[in-house]
């Protein structure tokens, strides 16, 4: 098919894997940086990274998104009975089963999760001609490929999806930066200048092909909420990136990271909005990262007992294995990621 853009984003790495890429950054986890991430595991010891799904809890924390919701439940067929806790005997004489069955209806960016590419993207003149269109990353575009639900062919992202994440694994070398032990958990936007000193007084190297994590302690706030989060506080609480500043857009550029991953709910500051490269945005480093440069973003996983055994370990960096859930079309994912030490 034909090239999908005459102009690209300035600093951007559309083109740079192929026109038709759809991993960006993705593509540096080489098997030689596999191995190397593999590795890092001395001791064998693993940590779940996620939160358990259904928190925060309700929708005060971010209101356009909800809890799972477990049903209905089905019958098997010809059958008026509920299939859960279903006793079969009373379907087929003497059969001593007992099984249960359900659907689950996800808000696929609730709790611990991975933004596609799809998830944001720009109004940008990618075809040259003087008029911004509606595009995400490598110039793939909204109504094209990444489908409303006005669509006669029904919703969701033809490209860039997290099926795409999930087919290339998501495994590498994470590199953890614990921002609560330099900063406490009260609300900190971190600039350059700042995420310098916290990763030359911890001697943390980041380089290129690597998961770059932060630790603001957020997950430890959301659990002790119990299911009940006290919004105005998490949102005045723990360290975001800021965005707005050129030189850590700058840095995540130079870095050559594959994705930046928070405890937090928007890697950055999810209630800014400001003049930054491109225009006026909201999110500014989600623009920076999901549409311009091909870094995946992932939020709200529990990094605290990770973060705690490196710091005791004098260690910065562990095996990650995080592919979101293959399916095809969804924007976002829930995530269970796996740190191995």
């Amino acid at each position: 098919m034909s090239k999908r853009w005459v102009n690209r984003p300035e600093g951007s790495t559309w083109g740079d894997w192929g026109d038709d890429d759809q991993l960006g950054r993705v593509n540096l986890l080489t098997p030689e940086r596999v191995k190397a991430a593999i590795a890092e595991v001395h001791e064998g010891l693993t940590f779940c990274l996620s939160l358990p799904l259904n928190l925060p809890g309700g929708n005060t924390v971010n209101p356009k998104r909800l809890p799972p919701k477990f049903g209905p439940v089905f019958h098997p067929p010809g059958s008026d009975h509920v299939y859960y806790n279903m006793d079969w005997n009373a379907v087929q004489e003497g059969n001593m089963d007992v099984s249960s069955d359900e659907c689950t209806t996800f808000w696929n960016q609730y709790s611990t999760q991975w933004d596609s590419f799809a998830h944001v993207g720009s109004q940008f003149d990618a075809d040259g001609d003087g008029e911004p269109e509606r595009v995400y990353y490598n110039g793939f575009r909204a109504g094209e490929e990444v489908l409303g639900p006005e669509h006669p062919e029904g919703m969701g992202a033809r490209a860039l999806s997290v099926a795409g994440m999930a087919k290339a694994c998501m495994q590498g070398r994470g590199v953890m930066l614990d921002m609560a032990t330099h900063l406490g958990t009260g609300r900190t936007v971190v600039g350059y200048d700042l995420l310098m000193r916290m990763l030359d007084a911890d001697k943390i190297v980041v380089e290129e092909g690597d998961f770059f994590l932060f630790h603001t302690g957020w997950d430890d706030m959301i659990l002790s909420m119990n299911g009940k989060p006290d919004a105005k506080k998490l949102h005045s609480s723990g360290a975001v990136l800021d965005g707005y500043d050129p030189k850590i857009l700058q840095w995540i550029t130079d870095s050559g990271v594959v994705a930046l991953i928070s405890d937090n709910m928007a890697v950055e500051d999810s209630q800014g909005y400001g003049e930054t490269q491109g225009g006026c945005s909201r999110l500014p480093l989600h623009r920076h990262c999901l549409f311009r440069l091909g870094v995946h973003l992932g939020e709200l996983w529990e990094l605290s007992a990770l973060a705690n055994a490196l710091r005791e370990r004098g260690r910065s960096r562990f095996l990650l294995t995080a592919p979101p859930l293959r399916l095809p079309g969804a924007v976002g994912s829930p995530a269970t990621p796996i740190a191995t030490i």
